[in-house]
């Protein structure tokens, strides 16, 4: 299967409702594993300060942990899409119930987070 990132991104923007900074920071720590904020940077090509809030944002969103102060992983997608969604509704006041695009992005991206897991 090919993952179709453009769409995924899409999908976090539109049912999670992250901004597209985020969106971006969250499907780079996904796909290539654990980073600093300097890395995020670079390979967004952003201010470190930028990548840094973004992935801090994402930790208080519940889509990462923070491994120190400035180094930040992804929790696996099934879990953390759906975690991001749920304190999205809890945020929003909206009734949290099963939505099938979010379920769709933690199966889209588990096997990029394994791989870059298990190089």
């Amino acid at each position: 299967m090919s993952v179709k990132i453009d769409e995924i991104e899409k999908v976090l923007i539109s049912e999670i409702r992250l901004t597209p900074l985020q969106a971006k920071t969250f499907l780079l720590v996904v796909k290539e594993g654990k980073m600093n904020a300097k890395v995020i940077a670079s390979k967004l090509g952003i201010s470190v300060s930028d990548a840094n809030n973004a992935a801090t944002s994402l930790v208080d969103l519940g889509g990462f942990i923070d491994i120190t102060k400035t180094e930040f992983e992804s929790m696996h997608p099934r879990f953390s899409a759906v975690n991001m969604y749920r304190r999205m509704c809890e945020r929003k006041k909206i009734s949290f119930k099963r939505n099938l695009l979010v379920d769709n992005v933690g199966v889209v991206l588990e096997g990029p987070y394994d791989d870059a897991r298990t190089k």
